[in-house]
C-alpha cells in the first residue's frame, strides 16, 4: 500500500499544473459551501438575537379589534384591556413570572432649543426585566414613581444623543406634550427590533403618569398592550390558556363570543423566523454544492485522460506482477488525494471568505463545525465516486494490449 501511495503521489507531482487545476473545482466548491452556510448561520443567529432582545419567554397581550358601525377596526385599537386585567393576571396565573402593562403615545420631545419626535411609553418596573433593558446612567423607574404618578422619565440612547448631545441628561428636564419630566436614567443601547424599529428611540415614564397626563382614552385605566414573561418556555401553552380563560371571565364573554383581546406568543415568531433562515441556509449550501459536483466531474475527466496517457505504464506494471486491484487502488488513491487536498484548501478558503464578508461587508457569519465536516466528507465522497470509473477502466486493461499501445 505504501508503494502504491508513493507512486500515486509521484504521478500527481509529475503533472503539478494539471493537478492544481483539477483540484481548483473542489477548492471552490468546498469554500463556497462553507462560506454560504456561514452566511446563512450568521443571518439565523442575528434574527434570533434581535427577537431575543425583545424579551425571552414573552407573550404580548393586546386589545381586540372592535366593530364601529359594522366596520372592523384594527387589532389594538379597542379599549378592552385595563390595568386591573393585567394585575389580575399577575396575581392569579401561576405560570407567570412578570407582567408589564404598557400605554404608548407619540410626542415631540423638547429640551432647551432642541426637539426630537419619539415614542413615549408608560409602564411599570417589570418592563425593564421582561424586555431586558439595562440602565447605563442613573436609575430605572421604581414603585414610588408609579404610586405617586411622578413626572420622571428614563430615555433611550437615541433620544439622549439627539436631545442632549454631549450634555449629561441625568437631572435635566424635557417637555413631553408641554409637561416637564425629569430624566432619571439613560438606557444602554439595544439596536433595532425584529420589525426594524429603533429600540433606543424611546422615553419610558410611570404608567400612572402616562394615563393621567399623556394619554386620553375612553377608559381611564385602559392599556395599549402588556408584556407577560412566563416562568419557563415549556409553560407557554398553559400560560396562554390561563390568561385567555381569566380574561374571558373578567370580560364576561359567552362561550359563543370571540375574544375581545389578542395573545401573541413571541416564541412562535422566533421559531418561524429561525425556520425561514434555516431553509435559506440549506438553499445556499445546496447551490454552492453544485460547484463540488462540477469539481468531481473535472477529477473524473482528468483521471480518464491519465488512464489513456499511462496505458503503457499500466501494461508494464501488470506484466511484472501488479494485480487489477493494485491498479484500481493506485488510480483511486490519486483521485482521493486530489479531492482531499482540494478539500483542505477549500476549508481555508471558506474561512477566509467568511472573515472577509464579516469585515468588509459587515454581514454576520458563523462558521460551524458541522459545515466543515460535511464539506470535507463530501469532498472525500467526490474523490471516491468520480475516481471509481477511471480506476475500474484502468484495471480492465490486458497487459499485452497495454504494452502494444502507442
Amino acid at each position: 500500500m505504501f508503494e502504491i501511495l508513493r507512486t500515486a503521489v509521484s504521478s500527481l507531482w509529475a503533472n503539478k499544473m494539471r493537478s492544481m487545476l483539477t483540484m481548483l473545482g473542489v477548492v471552490i466548491g468546498v469554500g463556497a459551501v462553507i462560506a454560504m452556510v456561514a452566511i446563512g448561520n450568521g443571518a439565523s443567529r442575528q434574527v434570533e438575537g434581535v427577537i431575543s432582545s425583545m424579551g425571552t419567554n414573552m407573550i404580548v397581550i393586546r386589545p381586540g379589534a372592535p366593530n364601529s358601525g359594522g366596520v372592523r377596526q384594527s387589532v389594538g385599537s379597542g379599549a378592552t384591556l385595563t390595568l386591573d386585567d393585567i394585575r389580575a393576571i399577575e396575581e392569579e396565573c401561576w405560570s407567570i413570572r412578570n407582567v408589564a402593562p404598557q400605554v404608548s403615545t407619540s410626542s415631540q420631545l423638547i429640551f432647551e432649543n432642541r426637539n426630537w419626535p419619539s415614542q413615549v411609553t408608560g409602564t411599570t418596573l417589570g418592563f425593564f426585566d421582561i424586555r431586558e433593558f439595562q440602565v447605563e446612567k442613573g436609575r430605572l423607574l421604581d414603585k414610588e414613581d408609579e404610586r405617586g404618578a411622578a413626572k420622571v422619565a428614563v430615555i433611550g440612547a437615541t433620544v439622549a444623543r439627539e436631545l442632549f448631545g454631549r450634555v449629561d441628561p441625568i437631572g435635566q428636564n424635557i417637555r413631553v406634550k408641554n409637561i416637564p419630566f425629569e430624566v432619571v436614567g439613560v438606557l444602554a443601547s439595544k439596536g433595532q427590533s425584529a420589525t426594524g424599529q429603533d429600540q433606543d428611540d424611546t422615553v419610558i415614564v410611570p404608567i400612572t403618569t402616562a394615563q393621567r397626563r399623556l394619554v386620553r382614552s375612553a377608559l381611564a385605566d385602559s392599556v395599549n398592550s402588556a408584556f407577560v414573561q412566563v416562568k419557563d418556555i415549556s409553560m407557554m401553552d398553559s400560560a396562554m390558556n390561563e390568561m385567555r380563560a381569566l380574561l374571558r371571565q373578567r370580560h364576561r364573554l359567552a362561550s359563543d363570543k370571540e375574544d375581545d383581546f389578542e395573545l401573541r406568543n413571541m416564541t412562535q415568531m422566533l421559531n418561524t423566523m429561525t425556520q425561514a433562515t434555516r431553509v435559506m441556509t440549506l438553499l445556499l449550501g445546496a447551490v454552492a454544492s453544485i460547484s463540488l459536483l462540477v469539481g468531481g466531474i473535472g477529477i473524473m475527466n482528468i483521471m480518464l485522460v491519465s488512464v489513456t496517457e499511462r496505458t503503457r505504464e499500466i501494461g508494464i506494471r501488470m506484466a511484472i506482477g501488479a494485480r487489477a486491484g493494485d491498479i484500481r487502488t493506485q488510480f483511486l488513491l490519486e483521485a482521493l488525494l486530489l479531492s482531499l487536498t482540494g478539500g483542505v484548501a477549500g476549508i481555508l478558503l471558506g474561512f477566509a471568505a467568511s472573515l472577509g464578508v464579516t469585515r468588509f461587508l459587515q454581514w454576520p457569519t458563523s462558521v460551524s463545525g458541522g459545515a466543515i465536516a460535511v464539506a470535507a466528507g463530501f469532498s472525500c465522497f467526490v474523490g471516491i465516486f468520480f475516481g471509481l470509473y477511471p480506476a475500474w477502466k484502468a484495471s480492465l486493461l490486458r497487459p499485452i494490449d497495454a504494452l502494444r499501445f502507442e
